[in-house]
């Protein structure tokens, strides 16, 4: 009989409720005893303390953490995120969602994620790049080509990633480009990796919009977070003939029923850093957003934006998952049992920036770049290949899209470890 790990380490809501999908579709698809911990928990964690000399003189000590938890099925894969309310309990469930989305795909990597407690918006440029290569510096014997491979993720960017790419290659004394992905073009970076996800979603909106035979220039968006993941989600839909009504970021949203100026917005946003204040609409507040009627709702911001007490006054057609874990377990519920919404769920939706993070590496490792045709073909064909296996899946057992997909990843993430067998 297999004993179950009980640990505080990870403690946090984000991860109860990583773990709670994870029980779910262990259950769904009888999965093994002796395989469950093995396959639910992280591998392994680090945390590390981050000194900074700042501007002034005076040191100011960061907390920063790492979470490896698959690394059965190749080099674990992940973001790294800055921002003020990182723990490691939200850093190990992003790091086992990312598993189960890379297994998805098919592609030969486990998930990670790393994160430091941070506002980044409070270090100047040269504090940012200390901290940026500080923490490569302490983590620097977890990562690698082979072993872990680190980008960009909420508050960082392709340049912080260029600069652990360059610590890192210090370190080892040769230039090293694989051992992160999300870099400048400069550095071997991928014609399009910063816009990879937000493509991603929005084909996958595209499609699923096709399979309801709704028209994209008869489709209302509304966007909550207008970062890297958002932004270029709006482009793409629009792009395709959607109407952009709603975009927000922390600050604040701004709704327009004749649809927004994407490029006004981008234009406001390069300059002053928040939508705060733009004057393309009508402002209203995060949670206004989330409940405006329109054909497709994108959470493109942090975890668990739809609960249970919004869940129900939803007024979209199309739930796209943008952002990981958006959407709690109880509203996850209550959207099915709705019935009247259809959910693209994340390890899906937002696998597009994964997948092109994997071109990345493979272009790296080979000394051999692609055009961005090349690049957004090669993604899209994937992604045409994930959708239909989570259809086939939800149809085959009559489960949720979320349900068919978590199971597609986590099976394929058990099966590796049982065929490799327990190490004596």
């Amino acid at each position: 009989m297999s004993k179950a790990i009980v640990s505080s380490l990870y403690d946090s809501d984000v991860f109860k409720m990583a773990c709670r999908q994870f029980d779910k579709a262990a259950d769904a698809i009888n999965l093994p005893e002796d395989l469950r911990d093995r396959t639910k928990y992280p591998r392994r964690c680090l945390a590390v303390s981050l000194p900074v000399r700042r501007m002034d003189g005076s040191v100011t000590v960061f907390e920063g953490y790492r979470v490896q938890h698959n690394v059965s099925t190749g080099p674990s894969k992940g973001g790294i995120r800055f921002h003020q309310h990182v723990t490691l309990g939200e850093v190990a469930a992003l790091a086992m969602w990312m598993s189960w989305k890379t297994s998805l795909v098919g592609l030969p990597y486990g998930g990670a994620k790393g994160g430091v407690i941070v506002d980044p918006t409070l270090l100047t440029p040269t504090e940012l790049e200390h901290l940026s290569r500080r923490y490569m510096q302490e983590m620097v014997n977890f990562f690698g080509p082979h072993t872990d491979v680190p980008a960009p993720d909420v508050g960082t960017n392709e340049r912080i990633m260029g600069w652990m790419m360059d610590t890192y290659s210090n370190h080892v004394g040769h230039l090293s480009p694989a051992v992160v992905t999300g870099k400048p073009i400069s550095l071997g970076g991928s014609l399009g990796r910063r816009e990879a996800t937000g493509a991603g979603v929005a084909y996958l909106t595209k499609k699923y919009l096709e399979d309801l035979k709704i028209p994209l220039n008869k489709t209302t968006v509304a966007i909550q977070g207008f970062g890297n993941v958002g932004s270029e989600t709006a482009i793409a839909l629009a792009a395709y003939g959607a109407k952009i009504i709603a975009i927000s970021d922390y600050t604040g949203g701004i709704y327009n029923a004749k649809g927004i100026d994407l490029k006004k917005a981008l234009n406001y946003i390069r300059t002053q850093k928040t939508l705060k204040d733009f004057d393309g609409g009508e402002p209203i507040a995060n949670e206004q957003l989330l409940e405006l009627k329109c054909t497709v709702l994108a959470p493109a911001a942090l975890e668990r934006v739809i609960t249970d007490k919004n869940a129900k006054k939803l007024k979209c057609r199309v739930l796209a998952e943008a952002a990981n874990g958006p959407t709690t377990n109880a509203a996850d519920k209550i959207i099915e049992e709705r019935g009247d919404i259809e959910l693209i769920p994340d390890v899906l939706c937002n696998s597009g920036g994964v997948v092109v993070s994997y071109f990345e590496w493979l272009q790296n490792l080979s000394s051999f770049y692609w055009s961005r045709d090349e690049v957004m073909q090669k993604l899209f064909g994937i992604l045409d290949k994930a959708k239909d296996s989570v259809d086939v899946q939800k149809k085959k057992f009559g489960f949720s899209r979320r349900l068919a997909a978590l199971t597609l990843g986590i099976q394929r993430v058990a099966d590796a470890k049982a065929a490799r067998g327990l190490f004596p």
